[in-house]
């Protein structure tokens, strides 16, 4: 009869196993290949001003088209001008439709940024830009041109100290020469977490 030692390792050694075994690739939740190509708007930010936002949509670019290489994305602008140049108020089905049209997209990607709890590191006279303590949201959505609804959501907050930011008033202001060295790394994060469902995994 096999001792319990010699069970145990028999059951370890079944479970590297079976960790070291083959992988399958499973696809990703959100496959875009059917698509062939999609609209991005550039994404809109809450509670600041500066280049955040511009900065989040290059990433959020850069990870889709590396995540499923293949499509095409029509890069739409900033989305306050789209409306301004079709009379609507808001991303509303009307708008949606009239911006599928004339671009050639079935799905449009909206993103939006809302900084909050700022905590400033430092203060100069008339204009305070050495560093901060700053949480931010980002939430992507990808709507349709056709029914205005939302077809997939997704949304990933983090708190990062950041270098280069200056306060005007109640706004923070995301201004730095180098933005990816000021401020990189909390949005390379923030896309990362909220692209994850346009990579397959291995499983």
């Amino acid at each position: 009869m096999m001792k319990s030692k010699e069970i145990y390792a028999l059951l370890a050694a079944a479970g590297v196993a079976t960790a070291c075994g083959p992988k399958t690739l499973v696809p990703p939740r959100l496959d875009l290949a059917p698509l062939n190509q999609v609209g991005l708007t550039t994404f809109t930010i809450e509670n600041a001003k500066g280049d955040l936002n511009e900065l989040a949509t290059e990433y959020f670019l850069a990870e889709m088209l590396d995540a499923q290489p293949g499509i095409s994305v029509i890069e739409l602008g900033a989305v306050d001008r789209l409306l301004e140049d079709l009379g609507g108020a808001r991303l509303n089905r009307d708008v949606l439709n009239s911006i599928g049209a004339e671009h050639d997209v079935p799905v449009i990607f909206a993103g939006h940024m809302k900084v909050s709890d700022v905590t400033p590191h430092a203060s100069l006279s008339g204009f305070p830009s050495v560093g901060a303590t700053v949480s931010v949201r980002l939430t992507v959505r990808m709507l349709s041109p056709e029914s205005g609804g939302t077809l997939w959501s997704s949304s990933i907050q983090a708190k990062e100290r950041v270098g280069e930011l200056g306060l005007s008033g109640s706004q923070v202001v995301f201004a730095a020469q180098d933005p990816n060295e000021a401020y990189g790394d909390l949005v390379e994060y923030l896309v990362v977490q909220v692209t994850r469902d346009l990579r397959p995994t291995y499983r």
